[in-house]
């Protein structure tokens, strides 16, 4: 077993970083070993585990035997307790250049354990464009033992300059199969529900693993999927709309009221709040305002962007539904994402013209730009709905 068995069907990536690993081991004249690359740019869908491939990297690139799986370094690395490993996802909208120059002043000091430094950086695209050119400068210029993981779904979603500068490695998508087979030999999930999950996942690890374990995962995709048959009228429109959002804000209040609770207090504390001594709590908690405002604008920028995943993620659902009335209404022979929901594909496959399934994953493709440019969701759901509805 080595740290890249947890990869799913991505034979051909684990070649390439398996064989850099091996050479990395090479240090020549105390700096990378030959043919090490000191910046790697991980692409593809989401769900084909871009960070799951950097992450087991790290761990081939720490590890002594190239990725063993069972060392202590491997160990620490995939857990994200590697002192030599620097792990960063941006919890807001975007990665700003403030946040971008403090990681690359930790990314310039030297291992403490192994031969590398590496930092990994999962969604890339989020860095604004001044992060995007502050990082730009140190993968030019990087110091002689820190390795660049970099994450985003393309190659184009990083601009040009910075990824000339990366070696490139491209996941594919998953088939259903292979899903499957984690599914049912990790996580001893049956092998019926196994297939459903992988295939409503459209390849999406995670999502197919939600999927299989969380009933409410399944109940909330159920809803989404029941949406175009509930838009009979502008009312439902509008309905469909308001508890779409409503779900969607809900999502990210539960998954950031417990984070942010626990970072506010901790940052009290660390400005005096609770302490003793004249003068010392209020003095202290007014410098510290500044702070607690730079946090409050940066859990409400999390909570906003946990809530547009929430309502992209749905979306997509919507795309994948209508996909599979598009294949029917073409007779192709591809795998449909919902054939639980076969009677009602083949309902508005019948009722409909490929031209207007057409038209109607259009109108999904724009309100997730709409969303992008941070329009009303309201306003943009609601319009959606409308569209879904009508002929056009």
């Amino acid at each position: 077993m080595t740290v890249f068995d947890e990869l799913v069907g991505q034979h051909q990536a684990i070649a390439v970083l398996s064989r850099a690993a091996r050479a990395a081991g090479e240090v020549v004249d105390g700096g990378r070993g030959a043919g090490m690359t000191h910046a790697w740019l991980f692409t593809g869908p989401p769900g084909s585990g871009r960070a799951e491939a950097a992450r087991a990297f790290a761990a081939a690139l720490l590890c002594p035997d190239g990725g063993c799986g069972h060392c202590d370094q491997c160990h620490q690395v995939l857990i994200g307790s590697h002192p030599d490993l620097e792990s960063v996802r941006p919890d807001g909208l975007s990665y700003s250049v403030k946040q971008t120059r403090e990681l690359i002043l930790r990314a310039a000091g030297a291992p403490t354990q192994g031969r590398w430094r590496v930092i990994l950086f999962e969604d890339a695209d989020r860095a604004t464009e001044s992060a995007a050119n502050a990082l730009l400068k140190a993968i030019e210029e990087p110091p002689p033992r820190t390795v660049w993981l970099l994450c985003a779904p393309a190659p184009d979603d990083l601009m040009i300059t910075i990824r000339s500068r990366c070696r490139v490695i491209t996941l594919a998508t998953p088939a259903t199969e292979a899903v499957a087979h984690v599914l049912a030999t990790r996580h001893s999930v049956p092998w019926e529900t196994a297939r459903f999950a992988a295939r409503a996942a459209q390849g999406h690890v995670s999502r197919a693993r939600a999927l299989a374990l969380d009933e409410g995962v399944r109940q909330r995709r159920e809803a989404v999927l029941a949406i175009p048959r509930a838009l009979t009228g502008v009312g439902e429109c509008v309905s469909a709309a308001e508890r779409l959002v409503k779900t969607a804000e809900e999502e990210a209040a539960a998954a950031t009221a417990t984070l942010n609770e626990a970072e506010t207090s901790e940052l009290r504390k660390v400005y005096g709040e609770g302490s003793t001594g004249k003068g010392l709590n209020r003095g202290l908690v007014r410098g510290g305002a500044g702070a607690l405002k730079e946090l409050e604008d940066r859990q409400k920028s999390r909570a906003t962007r946990i809530k547009r995943d929430s309502l992209d993620a749905a979306l997509l659902e919507l795309v994948s539904f209508y996909r599979d009335v598009l294949a029917m209404q073409f007779g192709a022979g591809v795998e449909l994402a919902n054939d639980d929901l076969r009677f009602d594909l083949d309902q508005l496959a019948k009722a409909s013209t490929s031209e207007e399934t057409v038209r109607r994953i259009d109108a999904i493709m724009r309100c997730r730009e709409r969303l992008d440019a941070n329009v009303n969701p309201q306003i943009a759901v609601e319009a959606l709905m409308l569209s879904l509805r009508s002929p056009m």
